[in-house]
This record gives C-alpha cells, structure tokens and sequence, in this order.
C-alpha cells in the first residue's frame, strides 16, 4: 500500500476527513496509478469471465419476474415501477473496509461475532485478512454468479 493511501485511512481513522473524501481520495489514487502503471492498462478494459484485468467494481443485479409480480401480488416497487436493482461497489471501498478492520476496538469486534452467532453464523471478524480478499476478488474475476430465485427473480453476481 503506498504511503499516501495509508495518510488517507489515518486521517479517516482520526475523524480528520469523512468516508466520502476518503473513498474520492482514493480513487483518485488508484485512478492515477493506473494512468501511469501497466497495472492500469488492464483495469481499463471490461470485465468478464476470464478477462484477467484488474477488477474495479462489484456489482449485484436482480432483475424482476417476467411480468414485474410475485406471486401475482401486484408490482415489486410502490410507485408501480417494475422493480430491479442494479449495486455496483467499487473493489477500492470493499478493501479499505477491510483495512479499516484493524481500527476497531477489541471489545466492539467480540460484540460483531456475538451478535453474528446470534444469526447462525459461526465467523469471527478478526479472521479477515487483505491478502484472503485480494484471493476472493481475483477468484471472482474468473466467475459469475447467476441464481433464478424461486418467485421468478434473477439475481446476478460479478465483478468487471
């Protein structure tokens, strides 16, 4: 990590700059790094399965039932658009949340595994580690995640 995204996570760490000037920050980092490194010549190019550039975003997509109803109950949104939802999360703000792991009290982590125990789900947050994400999203580069939910929805999952 290069010395002026670690500047960038103490000041956020201090409270000095919001998450939103730290996320800007260091993007524009990251987007000049890859302007002048070979590294950025990949991160330029789209996303699929196995292209083998740099992912930059995460993205969840759920595409409504043929007919926007489930189970006939009328439309999913309110307003009565169809409802879809479309995430893109940029890889830069999943792993400076991962750093940021290293910041929170101990006793603030014990209660995050109480309370993940409490829902089934037998995970210890400490056991995150930046080199356990970097394998993830680079496995995730060579997949995609398609799932037909059982009322008709679409749910796609990958990184481009």
């Amino acid at each position: 990590m290069s010395d002026n995204k670690k500047k960038i996570l103490e000041m956020l760490a201090e409270k000095k700059i919001s998450a939103d000037e730290a996320y800007k920050l260091l993007s524009a980092i990251d987007s000049n790094e890859g302007e002048s490194g070979d590294e950025g010549h990949d991160a330029f190019k789209g996303k699929s399965p196995g292209n083998k550039g740099k992912p930059k975003y995460l993205r969840v997509t759920v595409m409504p039932p043929v007919g926007g109803t489930i189970n006939g109950k009328g439309n999913l949104m309110q307003d009565g658009n169809v409802g879809r939802v479309n995430v893109r999360v940029p890889m830069s703000l999943i792993r400076a949340g991962i750093k940021l792991t290293a910041l929170i009290p101990p006793e603030a982590l014990d209660k995050a595994n109480s309370a993940l125990k409490e829902k089934g789900i037998n995970f210890d947050v400490r056991s995150i580690k930046t080199e356990d994400i970097e394998d993830l999203i680079e496995a995730l580069g060579d997949m995609e995640i398609d799932v037909e939910g059982g009322k008709g929805e679409k749910v796609k999952v990958f990184v481009e």
